[in-house]
């Protein structure tokens, strides 16, 4: 049957005006119009605002790559650069043929091809290097060729990365081993044949959620499995003669140690070589707690010192030709020279990715010097934060790309607003007063820094040091201007045998840095513990942050309300009342007195600082025996928790002994939460939370909120089906 058409009825004006006054169209005019409005203002405000699209390109490129880590699986990551692309495309058509909005057009087509490059580059770069580790432990021969040494004799051990074949598949795999000080050889190098029983593990997975997760970062290393040596080593081929900078690095370590002994020339090796093996535990510890730990590790303030240094003493020395200085272009050469210093001791430091990143930046800031252009801006930190990323998309997630970045950020975004510009603007006065403006403002830089950094050390080592800021102000230029150019100059000196005054010095100056953060370390509630901080939580802070950082003027206050409502979700984020190991072996229990209880008692070890850290408590652990509330047998322990008004009672075994199933099934049915290291029979069956072998090799680690239910966080709810986890594939 033919489709009837209906004959088009012309409107007059008088009928179109009446048309528009229905309230439906007059309701959708009034959207379109608000819309049109909003998107105007938004456009006034980015060109009023001086809008950089380099600094947000970073932003969205690292929001791109956190995506990635933060989606559950392939069809959210798809998802996600298909909302980029579409982002880009929809601005894109609507830019076409139009003049006005162009920066807020603009800045949408830039940020959505940004933000889809990022989860499309680090997803390839999982799947270019990634490694799946070994199904199960295997203990055996192995035979392989050591890629990598590292020494690290505080710990009594040396470690062997190798390079081999698993046995099963034939694959080739790089290993970690560990060899005991006793069993080391000089010939056990870079580039040797070596053969030697070894026990090996896959690379473990977070014990509890929010702790170390090594599985992920041996994934980027391309490590399979680590283990130790269960016997001595055989050398069936020995290292090629020459090409490796390893063996200068140990030699220069090895000097540094023969003249100066104890903590400072440990010290000293690290600073001068990159070799922090031989520092001591305790030394380590109060470095940490005194927010000093940065100092140990080569990175953008050594680096940049002495790119800094080799720059003005090439420019003096330079200088001091009249020839050279009317023929020449000194700072492009001085430039040049700075550039090689810095290339060569990144070289010889290890070129560790956090080396390698900061040689990156203070290349940047020597060619801006060169180009006569600002060395150090906002845009310079973001091509230097997209070189990187480019290269290494993975270092995002690390603290140590994170720290760095974020304190240079806090630095520039500091000196480049007005009152600081105003603060410190020359202005004749007398020389003590402009002194006393500069220590000022070097106090009020490292307080700024020192918030900068803190949700940072909070997120990824739940402690956060009080007087780190105070501690820094000293041991920074302490370390720039004392430590390091002494430790030079004993190395110059040392190749005419005249280094022994210079060493003597650059001891002492180490000696009272490591003083200064024993002092530090040791003060009344110096560190403070919090609890896991959850992943939106340091969303909000990082979010707050970069806009306080990158908007100039009023606008940039909008940044303090999602700074201070992650800081109200931390304050308020709960202690968790059980931690559960992925093992099942330990079990922590917080809020039953001041001690932390534990199921197996814990000595010195990764098991005890990460419970402790993660129930904010950095006392000694009670083991659960000694605890009067508890009931514990040889097999079994049990203890009533009472949370909210209710009673939680929690069964926990002790042994893997053969019980009788009866008398379980009938302690399981009495207990709200039983937690095994073995596999428990079907007839085991709790009234809320059953965690056994079988079910925590799914989940991984457990975390548990007590109140009127239990909330339980599990290691798998932030692993998704990325590569290094393997409890979904189960």
């Amino acid at each position: 049957m033919a489709t009837e058409q209906w004959p088009a009825i012309p409107l007059t004006d008088e009928d179109a005006i009446a048309a528009l006054q229905h309230p439906h169209w007059r309701k959708r005019l009034r959207l379109s119009s608000m819309a049109e409005d909003a998107g105007d203002r938004v456009d006034r405000f980015l060109a009023a605002a001086g809008f950089d699209r380099a600094p947000w390109l970073a932003v969205a490129l690292v929001a791109g790559i956190a995506a990635w880590f933060a989606g559950p699986g392939p069809g959210w990551w798809v998802a996600a650069i298909a909302g980029g692309l579409l982002l880009a495309t929809a601005a894109a058509a609507l830019w076409r043929g139009r003049d006005e909005r162009y920066h807020l057009l603009a800045a949408c087509v830039a940020l959505g091809l940004v933000f889809a490059g990022g989860v499309a580059l680090i997803w390839l770069r999982s799947e270019a290097v990634g490694t799946p580790a070994l199904q199960r432990p295997v203990a055996g021969p192995l035979t392989g060729r050591i890629v990598d040494r590292i020494e690290q004799p505080a710990e009594g051990r040396v470690r062997l990365v190798l390079a081999t074949r698993e046995g099963e598949t034939g694959r080739a795999v790089k290993v970690r081993v560990n060899l005991p000080l006793e069993d080391e050889d000089a010939r056990l190098v870079e580039g040797a044949l070596i053969r030697l029983e070894a026990r090996l593990m896959p690379p473990a997975s977070p014990m509890v959620p929010g702790g170390y997760d090594f599985a992920r970062i041996a994934w980027f290393q391309g490590l399979a499995a680590t283990g130790a040596a269960s016997g001595p080593v055989e050398v069936l081929q020995g290292a090629p003669e020459g090409g490796a900078l390893g063996p200068l690095q140990r030699s220069l370590a090895d000097h540094v140690r023969a003249r100066l002994s104890g903590s400072s020339g440990a010290i000293a090796a690290a600073l001068a070589s990159g070799d922090r093996g031989a520092i001591a535990p305790a030394d380590e510890e109060a470095m940490r707690d005194a927010g000093l730990t940065h100092l140990l590790s080569i990175s953008g303030l050594h680096v940049s010192a002495l790119i800094g240094a080799a720059y003005l003493l090439a420019l003096r020395l330079l200088a001091l030709s009249p020839w050279l200085a009317l023929r020449l272009r000194l700072p492009l050469i001085a430039a040049a020279t700075a550039a090689l210093a810095g290339i060569g001791y990144t070289l010889l430091t290890g070129a560790e990715v956090p080396t390698v990143r900061s040689c990156l930046g203070a290349l940047l800031v020597l060619c801006a010097l060169a180009l006569g252009r600002e060395p150090l801006s906002l845009r310079m930190l973001a091509v230097a934060a997209m070189l990187v990323l480019l290269i290494w998309p993975e270092s995002l997630i690390g603290p140590s790309f994170q720290l760095s970045f974020a304190a240079v950020i806090a630095i520039v975004a500091l000196h480049d607003s007005a009152p600081v510009r105003a603060f410190l603007a020359p202005r004749e006065e007398p020389g003590w007063r402009r002194s006393v403006r500069r220590l000022a403002m070097l106090l009020a830089s490292g307080l700024v820094i020192e918030w900068a950094l803190m949700p940072i050390v909070l997120f990824h080592f739940h402690r956060a040091g009080i007087y780190g800021a105070f501690a820094n102000v000293i041991a920074i230029p302490l370390v720039t201007f004392v430590c390091m150019p002494l430790i030079a100059l004993a190395l110059l000196l040392d190749l005419v045998g005249l280094g022994a005054p210079a060493w003597w010095l650059a001891g002492h100056s180490l000696d009272l840095m490591l003083g200064l953060a024993h002092l530090t370390a040791s003060q009344p509630n110096a560190v403070h513990l919090l609890p896991q901080m959850g992943g939106g939580t340091f969303a909000l802070f990082v979010a707050g942050g970069l806009w306080l950082a990158l908007w100039h003027g009023r606008v940039r206050l909008l940044g303090l309300v999602p700074v201070a409502t992650a800081t109200i979700l931390l304050l308020t984020t709960p202690v968790p009342d059980l931690l559960v190991t992925g093992d099942g072996r330990h079990v922590a229990i917080s809020g039953e007195g001041e001690r932390l209880l534990v199921l197996r008692p814990l000595r010195e070890g990764f098991a005890r600082e990460v419970l402790g850290e993660l129930a904010a408590n950095g006392g000694e652990p009670l083991p659960l025996a000694e605890w009067p509330d508890a009931r514990c047998s040889r097999d079994f322990c049990s203890i009533e928790l009472l949370r909210e008004g209710r009673r939680w009672r929690v069964l926990m075994s002790r042994s893997r002994r053969l019980v009788d199933a009866a008398q379980l099934s009938r302690a399981c049915s009495a207990a709200d939460i039983v937690v095994a290291d073995r596999r428990l029979p079907r007839t085991c069956v709790p009234r809320e939370i059953r965690a056994d072998r079988w079910s925590l090799a799914r989940t991984g680690g457990l975390a548990i909120d007590l109140g009127r239910t239990a909330e339980v966080t599990s290691v798998s709810d932030s692993q998704g089906e990325h590569g290094w986890w393997r409890g979904w594939r189960d």
